[in-house]
């Protein structure tokens, strides 16, 4: 067989497990504070900048409104955010934190640490790993 088709010669095999074990990382301690994964990154997104249209959301994260917009509505059934349509163009539907949403944020600033401290790696190691992939996915655009 060629040396190229083993898995263990793979760029994307590692990577893609990689993501996966850091996304069991975060599952335990998302728990904590009642959000899953893709919810987290939502949060993430809105405590940085509120109101913004489902749209922006969805670019920002990488996510089509098909998978979006589940998710949306999901997160304001839990009362986190609220849903609410522009009434200049009522296609458009703009989201916000409710007070719940925002005091979660409190809650989360403790994430990054214990996610840190799950890992066994040094912050400096996690801000290289980030930085190399970002590289890479802005290459990628």
């Amino acid at each position: 067989m060629d040396e190229e088709l083993k898995l263990k010669s793979q760029v994307c095999f590692p990577v893609y497990a990689l993501s996966r074990e850091i996304v069991n990382v975060y599952r335990p301690i998302l728990e904590e504070i009642d959000l899953t994964y893709p919810q987290y990154l939502v949060m993430m997104v809105l405590w940085e900048n509120e109101p913004q249209k489902v749209n922006e959301i969805g670019d920002k994260l990488n996510l089509d409104n098909g998978t979006i917009t589940p998710l949306l509505k999901r997160m304001a059934a839990k009362g986190l955010i609220s849903r609410k349509r522009n009434t200049k163009d009522e296609r458009v539907v703009e989201i916000s934190l409710t007070e719940s949403g925002k005091q979660l944020q409190t809650k989360a600033a403790e994430v990054p640490q214990k996610v840190v401290k799950a890992m066994g790696i040094t912050p400096e190691d996690l801000m290289q790993l980030k930085d190399l992939v970002v590289k890479i996915l802005n290459r990628a655009k």
